[in-house]
């Protein structure tokens, strides 16, 4: 979203909670100074990470080494705000801007060279989360743009590929797509961290901000039975309204699923101390509702940890973690031996990595539930 462009330098002290768990980030080396938004975890000690002026990283041992990718062509001052990663050769970038600012590339050989695949050609559009099923299909949503050839009519825009991304489709564009998810004034997704999006049902789901904060999700009797979807829902999607904080830099900025069930977390950017409206679960039949005891703050990224079943969610003001799906979230706070500050300041997840600005990168460490103590991995 293009307000998301002017966020996030705060960094406000963490408002104190009366339970806490004493579990932090080990603190990474990565050799950059970029904003990071983009991480994705793609396991046996290989990730990715992307931000800004083109930056891309790897790592193969774990995040003890962080390499610094070639920049790719033409994209030196591109904002990379989401990657989609395969294995340590091969990965996507997505940058996110302006018409065709928003940019596809692809690397099949360790980051050494790029391949300009896809730039955006909606000339008012702006792309906001990419994220792929396995390796040949996948999804780019963006800010609402004009449809073609219908008046007054605005949808999120929406591209796919089943060829590992080396020619995409419009869907947003086609008069019989089941992805034409019309959009009201104003409303918009959020690029903070490239988990807007989740496709793990086959079918995207997505969660909205603005002043109509809401779920959508396409073709719901393909990956959940619902007693009370009705023929129009079956035909087009479902939306679902969000009990989050509303505004122009308001409403969800992230969802995640386990168990069967969506957990979402989001808020105010310009207000990161703010509790209001910052988290939601969902309840039974796609029925939302606010977190009894919700994160500390602002919050752009969630994560389920499933070695540890826990979630987690960061934000500008610190990190939270939840064990009952979301319902309640108490803070993690920094021990004696953790830097100062090292729970704040962070952009988006993929854990056990998470990355922030001026080039941080965190990796968690494995939280022991019963005395709220830390082991190292």
């Amino acid at each position: 979203m293009r307000f998301v462009l002017l966020l996030l330098s705060l960094v406000l002290a963490a408002t104190q909670a009366t339970s806490h768990a004493y579990a932090q980030w080990d603190i990474e080396e990565s050799h950059t100074t970029a904003s990071l938004r983009g991480i994705h975890n793609v396991g046996g000690g290989v990730a990715w990470a992307s931000g800004t002026d083109g930056t891309v990283l790897r790592t193969e041992d774990g995040g003890y080494l962080w390499q610094t990718c070639t920049i790719p062509p033409g994209a030196e001052k591109l904002d990379f705000r989401g990657v989609q990663a395969f294995d340590e050769n091969t990965a996507i970038v997505m940058s996110s801007g302006p018409g065709d600012q928003s940019r596809l590339y692809k690397t099949t050989d360790g980051c050494q060279t790029w391949k300009l695949l896809f730039t955006n050609p909606d000339k008012e559009g702006f792309w906001d989360a990419l994220q792929f099923i396995d390796r040949q299909e996948g999804f780019v949503l963006g800010d609402p743009v004009s449809i073609k050839g219908v008046q007054a009519l605005n949808a999120f825009a929406f591209f796919q590929t089943s060829n590992g991304g080396e020619t995409w489709n419009a869907l947003h564009q086609e008069r019989r797509s089941q992805h034409i998810y019309p959009a009201q004034t104003d409303d918009a997704v959020f690029a903070a961290s490239n988990s807007s999006l989740l496709v793990s049902f086959t079918y995207p789901t997505f969660v909205t901000g603005g002043p109509h904060p809401k779920l959508i999700a396409a073709r719901p009797m393909f990956w959940r039975v619902l007693p009370n979807i009705s023929a129009q829902d079956l035909i087009k999607g479902i939306s679902r309204s969000l009990p989050l904080a509303v505004g122009k830099a308001a409403g969800g900025f992230s969802i995640g699923e386990t168990h069967g069930k969506f957990v979402i977390v989001g808020g105010d950017y310009t207000k990161p101390d703010s509790i209001n409206g910052t988290a939601v679960f969902e309840g039974a039949d796609l029925d939302f509702f606010q977190a009894i005891t919700p994160p500390h703050g602002y919050r752009s990224s969630v994560n389920y940890d499933s070695t540890q079943k826990l979630w987690v969610t960061v934000g500008p003001n610190g990190t939270d973690i939840s064990t009952d799906d979301g319902k309640n979230w108490r803070p993690l706070t920094p021990a004696s031996t953790d830097p100062v500050g090292a729970d704040k300041n962070w952009n988006a997840l993929s854990l056990p990595f998470v990355v922030g600005p001026h080039g941080r990168i965190g990796r968690l460490r494995t939280i022991d539930q019963k005395s709220t103590a830390i082991n190292k991995p």
